[in-house]
């Protein structure tokens, strides 16, 4: 029975253990996630799915369109039946039933310049949704590589904050057989409550930095998640050999925004040359095919004759009169079938319409201001992003070459201070130099290790910028 027990105990263990266990993603799961779960997105393919739609119903515009009429109608009291075009003074059923088409075959080309500006259009929501999907990637590379920093940062507080237990246990029993004096120990205990306090900051700061990017990701408030610590080396000392004009070129040939103001500015070209198309004649091809029942309409199914009578005279060549008889018939009907009526009732048409525009209360000419107006709009857009992307690709350019002096510098002083550390570190163990001058070397030594790091994932979040602009994809 115990073993049952301990079994069941263990069960549970590993089982709050399992799902307690938080998740481990790779960068490349953190931008998919992102990517999946982002709400801009999802509108984003809502907007590429309706310019497709639009792009397919301009392509249906050049199809007849088909329609099929029928109904039924009940009128009572004296009225004209619309089939038999007599009066009926009984209650009358018709029934109308017709097939019509109309097919437009000429209309300014106005078919064909929409359907090239929704062509233009989808192109451009295509180029939208990566924009977007673009931004969230650049996003989620800066936490994550703010967490990779962060971490580190922790790291290398918990280092300082042991290294400063040491000397607090060392400097005690130091004291303890007079060999330093009291005040050494109290300023070591205070350098350790000061790491300390290093210790807890750093890890706000990594709890924050995962708290971003947690948001980016977007995941139920339950959740919880560890990344994936990939293998990054040291950049290189050699900054890349680009150049603000090289990257601006080859940022120009992809980069989702001024891909989507080049595609619109010529969906806006097309439409203005569609908008043109009002002042132009249209030609339209029109057919029917149509039948129709009446419950007036009737047909004879017998007859029957009277009795004959007298209803007038004749006289022949010598003046003898003759009586010329008549006679009454009854007909018999009823009403016609309704099949029946239907083939007899068949109509046909075929009609060709021209229309020509002489004047139409000012609204072709409104409708291409408009459209010229938006095309002068799209090409100074187009304009604005080109140079909006310039002055991103320079402000990148000269932020890679600062993030690149500034590790340079700081790692050299990083080595400087560790140095420094070191031998002061010795001189300390052998009681050569005071525990303020000890705290302050191991000061500087953390604040340049932090200045170092910093600078560090500065620079490559920098140079994966510059990777963005040059059309390679964001990898760590």
């Amino acid at each position: 029975m115990t073993r049952f027990y301990f079994f069941v105990l263990m069960f549970f263990w590993l089982y709050y253990h399992a799902v307690s266990q938080s998740k481990r993603l790779t960068f490349e799961q953190c931008v998919e996630l992102a990517i999946s779960n982002n709400i801009q997105v999802k509108m984003q393919h809502l907007t590429a799915q309706q310019s497709k739609d639009q792009y397919l119903k301009s392509k249906m515009q050049f199809l007849p369109s088909i329609n099929a009429n029928v109904n039924q109608g009940y009128t009572l009291g004296r009225t004209i039946d619309p089939l038999t075009n007599e009066f009926a003074e009984s209650n009358v059923r018709s029934n109308n039933l017709a097939l019509s088409t109309s097919w437009t075959l000429f209309s300014g080309f106005q078919n064909i310049h929409t359907l090239r500006q929704n062509y233009y259009m989808v192109l451009a929501s295509e180029q939208d949704l990566q924009k977007t999907q673009s931004d969230i990637m650049l996003a989620v590379a800066s936490a994550y590589l703010q967490i990779l920093l962060a971490e580190e940062l922790y790291k290398a507080s918990m280092h300082q904050r042991n290294l400063t237990k040491q000397q607090v246990e060392r400097t005690k029993k130091l004291y303890e057989i007079g060999n330093v004096p009291q005040g050494t120990v109290l300023e070591m205990e205070s350098q350790l409550a000061s790491d300390e306090m290093q210790v807890v900051v750093a890890a706000n700061t990594l709890t924050l930095s995962k708290l971003t990017l947690f948001q980016l990701l977007e995941l139920n408030i339950n959740d919880s998640i560890e990344i994936e610590r990939p293998h990054i080396n040291d950049p290189d000392t050699i900054m890349p050999p680009l150049n603000p004009e090289l990257v601006f070129t080859e940022a120009t040939q992809f980069m989702p925004a001024v891909k989507s103001a080049e595609y619109k500015m010529l969906a806006s070209e097309k439409a203005l040359a569609a908008s043109r198309g009002y002042r132009m004649p249209r030609i339209t091809l029109g057919a029917s095919y149509a039948t129709g029942y009446s419950s007036q309409r009737k047909e004879i199914t017998g007859f029957t004759w009277d009795t004959p009578y007298i209803s007038g005279y004749t006289v022949d060549a010598n003046g003898n009169q003759y009586p010329v008889y008549s006679y009454n018939v009854k007909y018999d009907y009823k009403t016609a079938d309704f099949n029946k009526q239907l083939n007899d009732n068949i109509s046909k048409s075929l009609t060709i319409n021209l229309i020509i525009p002489i004047f139409n209360n000012w609204q072709a000419n409104y409708t291409v201001n408009t459209a010229k107006i938006n095309a002068l709009n799209a090409k100074y857009n187009l304009e604005l992003q080109q140079k909006q992307l310039q002055k991103e690709v320079q402000q990148a350019y000269h932020d890679a070459i600062a993030a690149y002096n500034k590790y340079l510098a700081s790692r050299k002083a990083e080595k400087a201070a560790n140095e420094a550390f070191q031998y002061v570190e010795k001189k300390f163990n052998l009681g050569l130099v005071s525990s303020y001058d000890f705290n302050q070397s191991k000061t500087s030594l953390m604040r340049a290790q932090s200045e170092w790091l910093k600078s560090k994932y500065e620079y490559i979040f920098k140079l994966k910028v510059l990777d963005f602009y040059t059309g390679k994809p964001i990898k760590l």
